[in-house]
Formats: structure tokens, sequence, C-alpha cells
């Protein structure tokens, strides 16, 4: 028995080494894509920031999403950040397996530049469209009377580019149309659809994607249109 998890754990080894040698390799031809995909969040984050100094709190929108589906409530917010973090992990971890398992369809770093240029694509489209029109954010802290609902004018260039992470991305409003919750969960998901291996994963993505776009009309995270439209 010792015998043979030392037998096993040698070849594990060897494959990590073999796997981290190869995507070392190609990192080194592709490191300027994957920076500047991260720093596109950034940029991304700081358009945010932004339109939420545009944003003027106002009625709730009449909404089908909202007449369908009843209030989570501001005590259940939270179901839907959940949902959407255990999908975030769970396709980060995966993109990392063929340094573990023998099944390999794709290398990590390719895997991650087509991610991140699809996000980028996405999240360029989002800006021009919630910078195009603000709607009133139908968040709870988006709404008339609420301090966080408008933010006082900025002193600077330098407050608004700091971003107030993790509050300002947290609690941000005025971003709607359409949904960065659902940019990356599509995203995810058509990259398993096309790279992975187990349909029965593919399928539990799918009905994933779809719970997680009822839960945020019903969390009053975004309008239905927001959700529509990333779709």
């Amino acid at each position: 028995m010792t015998l043979y998890i030392g037998r096993e754990a040698s070849k594990l080894w060897k494959r990590i080494c073999a796997e981290t040698s190869a995507e070392s390799n190609l990192f080194i031809d592709n490191w300027k894509y994957i920076i500047a995909g991260f720093v596109f969040q950034y940029i991304h984050g700081v358009a945010a920031r932004g339109v939420h100094y545009l944003h003027r709190p106002g009625p709730t929108l009449q909404d089908l999403g909202f007449f369908l589906l009843p209030e989570l409530g501001q005590d259940k917010a939270y179901i839907s950040e959940t949902v959407f973090m255990f999908v975030f992990l769970s396709f980060f971890l995966w993109t990392f397996h063929p340094f573990v398992f023998k099944v390999k369809k794709f290398y990590t770093v390719q895997i991650w530049c087509r991610v991140l240029a699809y996000l980028v694509v996405s999240q360029t489209l989002r800006i021009f469209t919630f910078y195009s029109t603000q709607l009133p954010g139908p968040n709870y802290h988006c709404r008339p009377g609420s301090k966080l609902a408008r933010l006082p004018e900025p002193d600077g260039v330098l407050e608004v580019l700091v971003i107030n992470f993790p509050q300002g991305v947290i609690y941000g409003c005025g971003d709607l149309i359409f949904s960065s919750h659902m940019i990356f969960t599509l995203v995810f998901v058509l990259t398993y659809q096309k790279y992975g291996t187990r349909r029965c994963i593919k399928q539990f993505g799918w009905s994933i994607a779809i719970i997680q776009s009822l839960l945020i009309v019903a969390s009053r995270k975004h309008y239905t249109v927001d959700v529509v439209v990333a779709w």
C-alpha cells in the first residue's frame, strides 16, 4: 500500500512539474495578454465607480421580473452572491485541473487568455451601455432615502481611481445595463461547454446560470432587462 501511494505520488509530482514547465513557457509568450486582462478588470471597476457619481435615485421602474418573482429581501441578498462565488471558484479550480489530472483538452494559460478576452469585450460593451443610460437602481442601497444611493462630488481624480474596494464594488449604483455577474457566469459556463468533458456538469452549469439569473432579479440587484441583455 505504501509502495503504491509512493508510486502514484511520484507520478503526480512529475505531471505537475511537466505541466508547470509547459505552462511557464506559454505564460512567457502570453503574459502581456493576461496582465492586460486583469488591468481591464480594474478599469471596469473605475468605470462602475464613476457612474455611481451620476446615479440619481428614483422610483423603481416597472419590471416584469419584479412582478413575477417575489422579493427576497435584504437579509437574503447574500444568496445570489454565494451562488456567484461558487461558480467563480469552481471554474477557477477547474482551469488548473490539468496540473493534477491526466484528462487534458487545454492549457491553463490559453484558457485564461481567451476568458479574459471575452470578459474585456463584454465589459467594454457594458461600460458603453451603463454610461449611455442611467437607470434608478432597484437595489436597496440605491433607492431614495439611502445614504449610499448618491455619492458626493469627488475631491479629485484620485478618489475615483481608488474605487473604495470592496465597499465601492458591493454598494455600487448605476452600473445596471447589463449584469456583470451574468457576464462572468455565462463566459464561464460557455467555456466549460466548449472545453469541459462531463455532460452532467455542463447541464448543471446551465442550470446554475438560470438560477443565478432568477436570484439576481429576485434580490433586486438588477432589472430583468439587465439579465436578458447579458444572455
